[in-house]
C-alpha cells in the first residue's frame, strides 16, 4: 500500500512533465507534491515531507498566479489568403488534423475568419461557414497547446458574443468533432447535441 502511494506520486510528476498547458502542469504538480507528503507521512521520512512541502507552497502560488494574471486578448479578422496565416496553418498542421482532419488549408468557403492574439501572440485560429438561416458551421476552431485553458473560448463566445451576432450568427455548429479533448471543450463552452439536418451536431445558440 505504501509503495502504490510512492508510485502514483512518481506517475503525477512524470505525467506533468508531459504536459503542455501551464495550469494542467501546476495541477498535476500539485497531486504529485500531496502524494509524496502522504508517502513521507508513512514511511517517517521528515525531508520528503519537507522537500514536497515547500514544492506544494510553491505551487500553489504559481497556480494562484496563473488564474489572477491578466491577459491581453484581441479578435483579428483575416483572409485565408493571408500568408502568416498560412505559415500558421502549416506550423500547426500535424495538430491540426488531429481536431480538424476535414480542413482544407488553402480553399475554404467560410464566411467568417478570424485569429485570437492572447498578449500579441496567436492562440487561436477560428473559421466557419455562415448559412443563411443564422447557423455558423465551424470548420476549424484551433487554439494551440500551450493555451488550452478555456479562456480563448470563452473570450470567442461570451467577450466577443456581440461581434459574432453582428455577423449574424444566431447558432454555432459543430457537424463532426474528432477528438475526445475537444469534445470536453465544447462541453464546456455550452454546446449541447441536437438533430440538425438530420444529422447529430453540437450547437451553441448566442
Amino acid at each position: 500500500m505504501i509503495v502504490i502511494v510512492g508510485y502514483i506520486a512518481s506517475a503525477l510528476l512524470a505525467i506533468s512533465l508531459m504536459t503542455s498547458n501551464s495550469i494542467r502542469f501546476r495541477w498535476l504538480n500539485i497531486a504529485g507534491c500531496v502524494f509524496f507528503i502522504a508517502y513521507g507521512v508513512l514511511i517517517n521520512a521528515f525531508p520528503v515531507m519537507l522537500a514536497n512541502s515547500i514544492l506544494l507552497c510553491i505551487n500553489i502560488y504559481q497556480t494562484i498566479k496563473l488564474y489572477t494574471f491578466k491577459e491581453s486578448f484581441s479578435l483579428v479578422p483575416f483572409e485565408m489568403g493571408d500568408r502568416f496565416i498560412q505559415q500558421f496553418l502549416q506550423f500547426y498542421r500535424a495538430d491540426i488534423n488531429s481536431f480538424f482532419p476535414d480542413f482544407n488549408f488553402y480553399q475554404s468557403g467560410n464566411n467568417i475568419s478570424f485569429a485570437v492574439l492572447r498578449d500579441l501572440v496567436i492562440s487561436n485560429i477560428f473559421v466557419a461557414r455562415l448559412e443563411a438561416d443564422g447557423h455558423a458551421f465551424v470548420e476549424i476552431n484551433y487554439t494551440v497547446a500551450s493555451y488550452r485553458d478555456y479562456k480563448v473560448g470563452r473570450f470567442i463566445f461570451e467577450k466577443e458574443k456581440e461581434y459574432l451576432m453582428a455577423q449574424g450568427i444566431k447558432h454555432i455548429v459543430y457537424e463532426k468533432v474528432h477528438n475526445r479533448n475537444h469534445v470536453n471543450f465544447i462541453k464546456v463552452m455550452g454546446f449541447t447535441q441536437q438533430l440538425l439536418n438530420g444529422k447529430d451536431c453540437w450547437v451553441k445558440s448566442l
